[in-house]
This record gives structure tokens, C-alpha cells and sequence, in this order.
């Protein structure tokens, strides 16, 4: 909080996204005044666009373009030859191109006006859309113009470049992430209602999002690698970024292809699967809709979570010069704020989700310890959030805690991939470690989510509950991972059909605006939120299905299915485990008894 307090009072995220005349105006508000430049705090809430008098002979220094720039209502469209010609578009259009401290009337008779207007002839231009700055149409002028741009582009700090490219495409980014949100509603609708067609026909979705994604990866590095006209900085980060997107994306496809290969045969045990899930999730008013509030409070998270990264970009201290004119001056150390908020980022979106998964568990628990199936109990969902919100805040603080400790070294890996690339040698340690990394945090968010529905079922604090899931586990471990390891791997990969489609509208719409935006940095946060937003909503299934078999082990082993301890089991749950444990153990030649809950051999009945 500390952070985001003084990243609003410090900076000024309009700057960045607005642009800023040379006497500290921002244009398109109002400005308050800075000690020593007397042109400064003017109302510039009509004039939106930066002007150079200079543009055709601009030149930089210490990352500030040395020509005078103004706040102007609209940009030249045709070239003005003369001071008539300027004054004369002055009162036609309402946009004055000269000093502000210059009437309109005074243009052709000042005697100083040729230092305070534009530099004639004023060449044709339009408004363009990174930073609105109004960029001159002639030829020679834009050559002049844009290799200045360049040059001072090339010279911006990777965090500046970063904000740059999110600040040009945030209106593709937000675009993209409505599209990521429809993409889970479909894909939760269908996983409720499921049949055997649909499984068919998500797999096959899979693979062609999967083929198509990885094909249009390696050629846009293709293409880019050849473009000629390459020479921004940001240009070439995308052609390195594109690489190993490209690399990534290639072994998710041939690694997710061979377990689709492998497990096909078990697709009718998927339907079966969802079947029981969806009986639960019917008997649970409002369960489904508990992901459009999470992706609400994900949504209004992100939105203040960018704000204050903008305000961190341009947190600094405005300073007259000599010359009447103000200079921003950023501040030391905001880099390493910048990290400090990406961190958490991560940890508070990984903090919901995790108030999520909690309140999934408790509804479930509550349903599932019911001994009359036909009469749930009341407002289950309410219960489970008055509980989460009384006594097991803490339980998802240090569950999201350990998803972020596991997440940043992946971050860093990925950063360092860069460096590694030249060095052939230390590319089997990358992957390595990089593999090792991920496989850790996908054991993690799975033994999470187990203490989650542990400390809903016995109150306890998260490490007790962690300690008594990995138990419980590890004693029923070949009874339950068969059940639900293809159910999982079908939500993952309804995970990665939003991912892949979304990605793939990103990499078509920044594809065609290349022309100074670092876009790789945008897509990949398009890339988070999507898979976000698709785990938030189908998460339902996924939590729903795990505590159920967790709450069915622990069922079998405090009840014997005697009168006096009868289990809660019904008989749809039942007949599914037995079937899947028979067919796993047909497939390991094993001829043992299906379910039994201890020693004495006691069969699992159905609860009547």
C-alpha cells in the first residue's frame, strides 16, 4: 500500500499517456503551476495534441527533443508557408501553433514572432496515435522526425519502453481480455452440460489452436527477422521475444499432442467424470456464478494495479530551467519499486483465486457431509464465504504466498533466457532448472488446493491442513490419481484453448502496429490474464471435482458403511469410482477387491 500510496502522489501517469508541452502542461487537463516557468498551469483540457515548431530539424539530448513543443486543439493537415498562413488557421480551426504568450493578432506584426512561432513552411501532419504527437507528413521531414524517435526510443530504459508499449495497446489489451472472458464463459457452459461430442470437439480445437498458434509464432520471426526496415530497439526485443515464444510454444504442443495420444482411450471416463461434477454443482445455487465475481475483483485489482505502474513510470519532480521551460526529472530507485509491484501482482491475483478455490471447497464439503442428498443444505456458497472471511483469510494468504515463491524464479528464468541464448552450454542447465521450476509450482497449486478443502472439513490452520492432505493422499494415492488426473488434464486444456486464442487475436492485432511498441511485454500480460480468467472460471469443475474426491477418501476411512456409520457416498459417485478403479486395475493386471476402507475388508456401500 505503501507503494501504491506514493506512486499517485509522485507521478503522473497523464504525462506518459497524454504527452506534455515544454513548459510542463499536460495536454488535455488542467495544470497547476510550476514555480518558476510563468506559461506554465494553463488549461489545456481542449488541446490534446503535442506539436514541435521544429519538426523538420529536431534534435536530442539526454533523452529530451531540444525544439520547443506545444499543446495544440488539431495538427496541420495542409503545409503553411507564411505567418498569414499560420494566424489564418489560428481562427478557422481554434489551434494556435505559435508561443502561448503570443496573441493570434500579433503573429505578423510581433517582430520576435519568427523565434516564437514554427519554423516555416510548417510542414503538413497528422496525429499519431503513441504519445499524440503530431507527426509531419513530408518525406524528408518524416525521415528527420522519425530517425529522432528512434534515437530516443532506442536510449529509453527497458521499464520505459514496457510502459510505452502498454500505454499503445491498452485499448488491444483490454479488447483481448473481453474476448479471453467470453472464451471461458463458452468453455464453463459447455464442461456444465457436457457429452462426448464436445470432448471431440475441444481436443481437436486444442490441436489446431496448439499447430496454429506455433505456426504463426515462427513466422512472424521469420518475418520480422527479415524486415529491413528494423531498426528500433523495441523492434528488435520483439524478433528475440518472438524466438522463444516460438521455441515455448513448440514443446507445449508436441508435449501436450503425446498426452493427448496417450490418454484417448479414457474419454468416456471424462464424461462420467463431469456428469458427477455437474450433479454436485446443481445441487450448489450460484456456484457457477462465483467466477463472474472473482474475474470482478481480478478486473478492478488489474485496472488500480496499472494505474499505479503508470504512476511509478512517471514519478518525478518538475524543474524550471533558465529559460522559462520545465524538465521532469525521475526519481532513483523506481526501477526496483517497479519490481517490488510486480511481485504483487502476482501474489494478490494468486490471492484471490485462492478465495476462490476456498469458497468452491467449503460449498462442496457442506453438500457432500449432508446425509439427506435430497435436501441441501441452505445458502452453502454464502456459508462458505462467511467462513473464509472469519477464520481462513490466512490459509489463502500463505497458499498464494507459496504459488508467488514458485512463480518468480520461473519469471527470472524466462528474463535470463536472453543472456543464455549466446551461451550453448548453459541451455541444458536453462531448461533444466526452468522444467524443475514449473513442475514444483504445478505440485504446489494441486497439494493447495487439497489443504484448502482439508481446512474446510476440519477448521484447521493451513500447515496442519497441508499436512493432513499430503497424508490422506499419499494413503489413497492410487485409488484417486487415476480418477482424476484425465479430468484435470481436460480443464488444462480448455485452459490452453483460451490461451492459445486469445494470443493468437493478439499476435494478428499488435502484428499490425509494430512501428515503436515493445508489444511482446503486452502480449504476454495478455497472455497472463487469459489464463487468469480461464482458471478462475473453470476452476468450478476442478475444485469441485478434487474436493470431492478428497471429502469421498476421508469418507472412507472414519465411516465402514455400517448402520451406526454409515458413508455419505451416493450411489453415482460410487458406481463411477468403481468402475474407473476397475478399469485401471484390469489395466495393471490386478484382480483385487475395488474399494475397501481398511483392514477388515469392509465393502463400500452407497448411503440409502
Amino acid at each position: 500500500m505503501f507503494i501504491s500510496g506514493y506512486a499517485v502522489v509522485a507521478g503522473a501517469a497523464e504525462r506518459l499517456v497524454l504527452g506534455y508541452d515544454s513548459f510542463g502542461n499536460i495536454c488535455g487537463r488542467k495544470n497547476t503551476p510550476v514555480e518558476g516557468a510563468n506559461l506554465s498551469g494553463l488549461d489545456m483540457t481542449n488541446k490534446k495534441y503535442v506539436f514541435f515548431l521544429n519538426s523538420c530539424s529536431l534534435e536530442i539530448q539526454s533523452l529530451k527533443i531540444s525544439s520547443l513543443s506545444l499543446c495544440v486543439s488539431s495538427c496541420p493537415q495542409q503545409q503553411l508557408n507564411s505567418l498569414e498562413d499560420l494566424q489564418s488557421f489560428a481562427r478557422n480551426n481554434g489551434s494556435f501553433l505559435c508561443a502561448y504568450n503570443l496573441n493570434v493578432s500579433s503573429y505578423t506584426l510581433n517582430p520576435k514572432a519568427a523565434q516564437l512561432c514554427p519554423a516555416l513552411p510548417v510542414p503538413p501532419s497528422k496525429s499519431f496515435p503513441l504519445f499524440n504527437r503530431c507527426v509531419p507528413q513530408n518525406p524528408e521531414c518524416y525521415s528527420k522526425y522519425a530517425s529522432v524517435l528512434i534515437s530516443m526510443v532506442n536510449e529509453m530504459d527497458v521499464f520505459q519502453r514496457i510502459l510505452s508499449g502498454i500505454l499503445a495497446g491498452r485499448d488491444t489489451v483490454i479488447g483481448l481480455s473481453v474476448l479471453a472472458l467470453a472464451f471461458s464463459s463458452i468453455l464453463v457452459l459447455a464442461f456444465r452440460f457436457i457429452q462426448t461430442l464436445l470432448i471431440h470437439t475441444l481436443i481437436a480445437l486444442v490441436v489446431f489452436g496448439l499447430l496454429f498458434v506455433s505456426g504463426v509464432l515462427w513466422w512472424l520471426h521469420y518475418d520480422y527477422r527479415n524486415d529491413p526496415s528494423t531498426e528500433l530497439e523495441t523492434e528488435k526485443e520483439n524478433v528475440k521475444f518472438l524466438l522463444g515464444y516460438a521455441i515455448f510454444s513448440t514443446i507445449v504442443t508436441v508435449v501436450l499432442l503425446s498426452l493427448i495420444f496417450v490418454l484417448r482411450k479414457r474419454l468416456q471416463y471424462a464424461v462420467q467424470l463431469f456428469r458427477v461434477v455437474g450433479k454436485i454443482i446443481g445441487r450448489i445455487p450460484f456456484l457457477l456464478f462465483q467466477p463472474l465475481w472473482t474475474f470482478l475483483i481480478l478486473i478492478m485489482f488489474w485496472v488500480f494495479w496499472v494505474a499505479v505502474l503508470l504512476s511509478l513510470g512517471t514519478a518525478g519532480t518538475a524543474q524550471s530551467t533558465s529559460g522559462g521551460q520545465v524538465e521532469y526529472r525521475a526519481l532513483s530507485g523506481i526501477c526496483y519499486m517497479a519490481w517490488y509491484h510486480f511481485i504483487g501482482l502476482i501474489w494478490t491475483s494468486e490471492f484471490i483465486l485462492a478465495c476462490q478455490q476456498m469458497v468452491i471447497a467449503g460449498a462442496v464439503v457442506t453438500c457432500y457431509f449432508n446425509r439427506n442428498k435430497n435436501n441441501p443444505p441452505p445458502h452453502p456458497v454464502l456459508s462458505s464465504i462467511s467462513v473464509l472471511f472469519c477464520y481462513h483469510l490466512g490459509t489463502a494468504v500463505k497458499g498464494s504466498f507459496l504459488i508467488t515463491i514458485l512463480r518468480i524464479p520461473k519469471i527470472v528464468l524466462l528474463y535470463l533466457y536472453n543472456i543464455l541464448n549466446q551461451k550453448k552450454n548453459a541451455k541444458p542447465l536453462f531448461n533444466c532448472c526452468f522444467c524443475w521450476v514449473c513442475f514444483q509450482k504445478s505440485c504446489l497449486r494441486y497439494f493447495n488446493q487439497h489443504a484448502y478443502t482439508t481446512t474446510a472439513i476440519n477448521g484447521t490452520n493451513f500447515c496442519t491442513s497441508a499436512k493432513d492432505a499430503v497424508c490422506i493422499l499419499e494413503r489413497n494415492s492410487a485409488k484417486l490419481a487415476s480418477i482424476s488426473c484425465f479430468g484435470n488434464f481436460l480443464l488444462f486444456l480448455g485452459k490452453v484453448f483460451v490461451v492459445c486464442f486469445t494470443v493468437f487475436g493478439g499476435l494478428m492485432a499488435f502484428n499490425y502496429h509494430r512501428e515503436l511498441q515493445a508489444w511482446v511485454v503486452p502480449l504476454l500480460l495478455v497472455g497472463f490474464f487469459a489464463y487468469l480468467m480461464s482458471h478462475s472460471f473453470l476452476s468450478v469443475f476442478e475444485v469441485t471435482a478434487d474436493a470431492m474426491f478428497l471429502c469421498f477418501a476421508i469418507d472412507m476411512e472414519t465411516n465402514d458403511g455400517t448402520a451406526e456409520k454409515p458413508y455419505f457416498v451416493d450411489q453415482e459417485l460410487l458406481t463411477f469410482v468403481s468402475q474407473s478403479n476397475k478399469l485401471t486395475e484390469g489395466q495393471n493386471h490386478r484382480h483385487s477387491r475395488p474399494f475397501q476402507d481398511n483392514e477388515d475388508g469392509t465393502e463400500l456401500q452407497p448411503m440409502v
